[in-house]
C-alpha cells in the first residue's frame, strides 16, 4: 500500500522515521506493508540525510504526487489553507484516503473537505489536528456519540500553557516566559498564532463542531490572546486560590452554543489547574458519562506524528477491507453560535479607586445597575496609579469577584467604572472558570 507525504518539516520527518522504525508492526496491524511513494517538499535540495528514506523520493510537484494512480493514501502535514485544500480535495475526489493535521484548514473550510470525501467515497481522518498525541476527536465523534456533551473545557495550546506556567511558578514576566519558550523550541520565530489565540481558536471550532453536532465557523469563535496577562494577574489569581490558564471553552445551552478561547483564572482544585508546561488537557462534561479528562503531549513532532500514524493505520485497514468508514459529522444539532456578549461566567475585576468614604457602596451600585452580583469584595491596600493627573488623588485598590454574568453585562459595568470620578483606573479584568 503506497502513501504520498505532503510536507516534511517537524511532523513530516517524524512520520517518515516512525514508518521506518515501526514498519514490521505496521504491516502486522494493517495486513500488508506500507511504502512511501513520494514526499512533496518546497526545497528538495535540503539536507535530509538523517531521514531513512531514498532522496530520489523528494519532489516539488505535490499535485502530481497526489494524482499518481499507484498512491492509496495521502498524508498532508504541510499546513496552511492553499495549496493544501487543493491537494486534499483532489485526493478525496479521486477516492484516495486522506490523513491531515491541518487544523487551520479544517476550521476554515471543513465543509468543502467533507463534501469532497463524500463525493469520492473516501476516508478523511484528522485526529492530529487537535491536541497532538491526545486521542480526543475520535472519542468525541464515536465513543460519546450516544451521549450528550454539555461542555468542553481545555488547554489546547502548549506554547501558551508553558508561558502561563512559567509566570506562575517562577515569577517570570510574559516577555521572559515567551523568550524561554522560544529557546526551548515551544514557540515559533513568529509566535503570534499561539500567543494571540489563533491556533487555539481553530482547534476550538473543530472541537465544538464535533461535540455539539453543529457547524461552528472559525470566525464565530471568540478569541483573546495571553499577551496582556501580567504578573499582577498571576498574583491575584494565587490570592483567590486560582492559577491563570489559556482556556478553550465550548458550552451547549438550550438556545445555542458558546465557543471562546481566552486566558482565565481557574480554581486550583480543578484538574486543569495542574496541567503545566507544554502539556495539553481537555475536560469533557457529558450527561451520562459525567466528567472525562484527556491529557498528554499536545504538540511536538513525535507526539503529533503518533496521532498521524494512528489515522494512517485506520484508513489503511479500511482500504484493505474495501470499505470507507468516514462519515462527515452531521450538523443535526443546528444550534446557533452565540456571541461573546451572551457568554456567561464569573469575573475578577481589579481597580484603583479614590480613598474616601462611600466609594465601595457607589462602586457596588454600578455593578448592581447592570445586574452583576458581587461574590466577594476586598480592599487590597493603597495603589500607585498610572491614571491621568485629574484622577491622581490618594487611592486604594479594590478587588471584586462577581457571580456569573454575561460578557455584555460586565463590559457595560466596566465602561461605567472607567468614566466614574471615583475610579482612577480599571487595572485588570479576567474571567474566572472552574468554580
Amino acid at each position: 500500500m503506497k502513501l504520498a507525504l505532503l510536507g516534511c518539516g517537524t511532523v513530516g520527518s517524524e512520520v517518515v522515521r516512525l514508518m521506518h522504525d515501526k514498519a514490521d508492526d505496521l504491516a502486522a496491524r494493517i495486513g500488508e506493508r506500507m511504502e512511501i511513494a513520494g514526499v512533496a517538499v518546497r526545497r528538495p535540495g535540503r539536507d535530509r540525510s538523517h531521514l531513512p528514506i531514498d532522496p530520489n523520493l523528494f519532489t516539488t510537484d505535490a499535485l502530481g504526487l497526489v494524482k499518481r494512480p499507484d498512491v492509496d493514501i495521502v498524508v498532508e502535514v504541510a499546513g496552511g489553507i492553499e495549496p493544501a485544500r487543493t491537494w486534499i480535495t483532489t485526493a478525496l475526489s479521486e477516492g484516495k484516503a486522506v490523513v491531515t493535521a491541518n487544523k487551520a484548514l479544517l476550521a476554515a473550510d471543513g465543509a468543502s473537505l467533507n463534501a469532497a470525501a463524500v463525493a469520492g467515497d473516501a476516508d478523511l481522518y484528522y485526529e492530529a489536528a487537535v491536541a497532538g498525541a491526545i486521542p480526543l476527536l475520535r472519542p468525541l465523534r464515536d465513543s460519546l456519540h450516544g451521549d450528550s456533551i454539555d461542555r468542553v473545557l481545555g488547554i489546547v495550546n502548549g506554547t501558551t500553557n508553558f508561558i502561563c506556567t512559567q509566570m506562575t511558578q517562577t515569577g517570570a514576566s510574559f516577555g521572559e516566559a515567551l523568550a524561554e519558550a522560544g529557546e526551548l523550541g515551544y514557540a515559533e520565530a513568529d509566535p503570534s498564532a499561539d500567543i494571540d489565540g489563533y491556533d487555539a481558536a481553530a482547534k476550538a471550532a473543530i472541537i465544538a463542531s464535533l461535540a455539539f453536532h453543529t457547524k461552528v465557523e472559525l470566525s464565530e469563535v471568540y478569541r483573546e490572546g495571553i499577551t496582556d496577562v501580567t504578573a499582577a494577574d498571576v498574583a491575584a489569581a494565587a490570592e483567590q486560590g486560582c492559577v491563570v490558564k489559556p482556556l478553550c471553552i465550548a458550552t451547549r445551552e438550550p438556545d445555542g452554543v458558546s465557543v471562546r478561547v481566552h486566558p482565565a483564572m481557574i480554581d486550583k482544585a480543578h484538574p486543569l489547574a495542574s496541567v503545566n508546561g507544554a502539556y495539553n488537557a481537555v475536560f469533557v462534561e457529558a450527561e451520562a458519562a459525567g466528567s472525562l479528562m484527556f491529557y498528554g503531549a499536545g504538540a511536538g513532532g513525535t507526539a503529533t506524528a503518533s496521532a498521524v500514524l494512528g489515522d494512517i493505520v485506520a484508513v489503511a485497514r479500511h482500504r484493505r477491507g474495501g470499505v470507507t468508514a468516514f462519515r462527515p459529522e452531521a450538523a443535526w444539532g443546528d444550534l446557533p453560535v452565540k456571541s461573546i456578549g451572551e457568554a456567561s461566567t464569573r469575573y475578577h475585576v481589579c481597580m484603583d479607586v479614590t480613598d474616601e468614604p462611600g466609594v465601595l457602596s457607589q462602586v457596588a451600585a454600578m455593578f448592581a445597575h447592570h445586574d452583576v452580583s458581587l461574590a466577594t469584595v476586598r480592599q487590597a491596600g493603597r495603589a500607585a496609579s498610572s491614571a491621568p493627573a485629574d484622577k491622581q488623588a490618594a487611592g486604594a485598590q479594590l478587588v471584586v469577584v462577581t457571580h456569573a454574568a454575561t460578557d455584555a453585562q460586565l463590559s457595560a459595568t466596566v465602561e461605567d467604572l472607567s468614566h466614574s470620578d471615583l475610579v482612577r483606573e480599571v487595572t485588570s479584568v479576567m474571567r474566572v472558570e472552574g468554580k
